[in-house]
């Protein structure tokens, strides 16, 4: 019997390639591909420890090229695809749109023709909490999948774009689909423009980090690897066309975030510096999971025990990240936060 196919886009980033790896252990008995485009988020020195593995390809490739992606899925004729392959970072879509159009929207547009084309068995759109807008301050209140969709930010309204296109090709047709929406992720790889790994490095390095406004905005934080396993759940058991929310009941202000990363590396307060706040700046983000843990999902990590393992992680891998915050990054890094 043939080996299941797994089409993993964007698998050189942090989700994806936490989830490549996962996928790897877990399912020896599937092939693996990861596709990416490697840019400058991609980094492949992560799967050193799988890149030999007969299970394990490596394609690299643009999603919003037509003319690869099709004869791709033509000639290998995958299975399952999951979706993670997106341009990211809020920061960077307010000062560039465009790119996110392209990649987020027109990228899930050419993979959706490809997989109808096959016939793929499951397409699992990976996308974000962000697409529902933004939350009070109320305790009581989250995002669940009837949530209307309302983003704030270029970067949301690109997700929230390729969300509506997967939902029409599985209504239009008849394209089995999934789409989850997950809170802010933290674990391993996490590139360091984003909030924790780029407190911890800084922290590491006696460095300010600078936290946007008053501190007070506040994020449900899942460990990667509890989105790893949502994902596998619904990939597996999810009923097409619906929609899951991954989220992992660990509120907490930035400000929250920052101090404790400080306290438990020993530094001093002193070393938060208030900044600008962002354009467009969503106040609260909070989701309730209930539908997914009918499914059979619950996280595993508590944010103490998670954050702990994910500063440790932080230490045992310097050179990792300092390679990654050299050069190019560290201009962003001083345009971004003025300084």
């Amino acid at each position: 019997m043939p080996k299941k196919k797994v089409l993993v886009t964007g698998g050189a980033g942090f989700i994806g390639g936490n989830f490549v790896q996962y996928m790897i252990h877990k399912y020896p008995q599937y092939d693996i591909y990861n596709l990416d485009s490697l840019t400058y988020a991609g980094d492949l020195t992560k799967h050193r420890e799988i890149e030999t593995k007969k299970n394990y390809h490596f394609i690299k490739a643009d999603i919003a090229d037509r003319e690869q992606i099709i004869p791709l899925f033509v000639q290998e004729k995958f299975d399952y695809v999951v979706h993670f392959a997106a341009e990211s970072h809020v920061d960077r879509s307010i000062t560039d749109p465009e790119v996110f159009i392209r990649t987020n929207v027109l990228g899930t547009q050419v993979l959706l023709d490809a997989s109808k084309h096959i016939g793929v068995t499951k397409f699992v759109h990976v996308s974000t909490d962000e697409v529902y807008g933004e939350l009070d301050f109320d305790p009581t209140t989250f995002f669940t999948e009837e949530t209307p969709i309302q983003p704030n930010s270029p970067y949301s309204a690109s997700k929230a774009s390729s969300d509506l296109l997967v939902r029409a090709y599985h209504e239009t047709y008849e394209l089995p689909v999934n789409i989850t929406r997950c809170s802010n992720n933290y674990g391993p790889y996490h590139f360091p423009e984003k909030l924790i790994p780029l407190t911890i490095s800084r922290i590491l390095n006696d460095q300010k980090v600078p936290v946007y406004g008053d501190g007070k905005n506040i994020r449900d934080w899942l460990h990667v690897i509890d989105h790893c396993t949502a994902i596998d759940l619904v990939m597996h058991e999810g009923i097409n066309g619906e929609v899951y929310n991954v989220g992992g009941h660990n509120e907490q202000t930035n400000l929250e975030v920052v101090k404790t990363i400080i306290r438990a590396l020993g530094k001093s307060d002193d070393l938060i510096e208030f900044v600008k706040d962002r354009l467009g700046h969503d106040k609260r983000y909070a989701i309730d999971p209930t539908k997914l843990e009918k499914l059979g999902w619950k996280p595993t990590y508590t944010f103490e025990t998670g954050i702990d393992q994910t500063i440790q992680w932080y230490l045992d891998n310097k050179e990792w990240w300092e390679h990654i915050i050299s050069g190019e990054y560290q201009s962003y890094f001083e345009k971004q936060y003025s300084i």
